[in-house]
């Protein structure tokens, strides 16, 4: 006796991509139109799991082309341009071979995805390190040094010692490690993109606690980015203890 329809339909919401083959292997005679629409949704399923694949090998380009390093890191930062919070840089060393897919620049991922990746490089990762300079010594340096210290301390952080760095565009003074600059590197290295979401993350987590304990400038919403709503909040109630002053003069 046929499975019905619904059951079917069931069954493919519920198959891991792994399954897919089977599936479509398993209802591709079924001659019912409903079930042959399942099997093209599982066929489009699976080719894009097979874009995602190909997608994912070219962003293991860099680290192919230096494999012979033992321990490859991506570096990356993000809270550069915010009026509020910290500067926040990620270390991240992956396996040789990383298969990890979906990883790319954490801007070009929703926060759902960011936060299922997180979870998933941590897991798999071989060291994760996070470097964070907050807003008085941003203020001090300015945020382009910030950011060297960010990214240094990341490194100093991670459990195993890298052999080289690739770096999302930036070279770091006062690091012997070798390093290999890479223009817009989130997008073109497995390692730089897994660092911005592991950097991501992070910050936004932390704004999110900030978004707590002074709710009238709506961290949570805006990461300390110059909304609309932060910059009338900033006039109306005056800078927070994590403004930049450097940053927030055309404002207060």
């Amino acid at each position: 006796m046929k499975r019905k329809i619904g059951e079917i339909k069931s069954e493919l919401q519920a198959a891991e991509d792994s399954m897919l083959p089977h599936f479509i292997t398993a209802y591709e005679t079924d001659e019912r139109s409903g079930v042959r629409a399942l099997v093209e949704q599982a066929g489009r399923r699976l080719k894009k799991l097979e874009e995602e694949k190909e997608r994912t090998w070219k962003l293991g380009e860099y680290e192919r082309l230096y494999a012979s390093y033992g321990h490859i890191c991506g570096i990356d930062e993000v809270g550069r341009g915010p009026l509020a919070g910290p500067v926040v840089a990620g270390a991240v060393i992956l396996p040789k071979d990383c298969n990890i897919l979906y990883i790319n620049d954490s801007k070009q991922l929703s926060a759902k995805k960011r936060e299922e990746l997180y979870e998933i490089i941590m897991e798999q990762a071989v060291a994760v390190g996070i470097g964070r300079v907050e807003p008085e010594r941003i203020d001090e340096i300015n945020i382009l040094q910030a950011t060297y210290e960010a990214m240094r301390e990341a490194i100093n952080n991670l459990s195993v010692k890298p052999d080289i760095l690739l770096n999302d565009a930036v070279t770091i003074p006062g690091v012997e490690i070798r390093q290999i600059p890479i223009i817009k590197g989130d997008a073109k290295s497995i390692s730089i993109g897994a660092a911005s979401i592991i950097a991501k993350v992070t910050r936004d987590r932390l704004m999110e606690e900030y978004d707590k304990v002074m709710p009238e400038y709506d961290f949570a919403s805006n990461k300390g980015y110059g909304s609309k709503s932060h910059i009338e909040a900033l006039k109306k109630c005056g800078p927070s203890p994590i403004h930049r002053a450097s940053f927030i003069g055309n404002f207060v």
